[in-house]
């Protein structure tokens, strides 16, 4: 190829090596911690996460995110950033 010579090509079409595939969808789910979750809905517990230690009243449990509730507030914590669990 020379090297004066530009390559150009569509940016708007797909490569023709690149079929489209429709996107996949990951959700990291820890059913273990989930359950454990659930068996405490209603207690205090104290959970530590990636960002620090929060304590309240377990309100709910989803397969994604905890609501705690902590002094009248809620807070909804992600599964994937607890560390560990510490029923109170």
């Amino acid at each position: 190829m020379n090297p004066n010579q530009v390559l150009s090509y569509s940016t708007n079409q797909p490569f023709p090596h690149h079929p489209p595939h429709p996107p996949i969808v990951v959700s990291p789910v820890d059913p273990y911690v989930v359950e454990t979750l659930k068996s405490v809905i209603g207690k205090y517990v104290v959970l530590e996460t990636t960002r620090g230690r929060i304590d309240g009243c377990v309100v709910d449990c989803k397969p994604d995110h905890v609501i705690l509730d902590v002094y009248g507030k809620k807070f909804f914590v992600r599964i994937c950033e607890i560390v560990w669990i510490m029923p109170g």
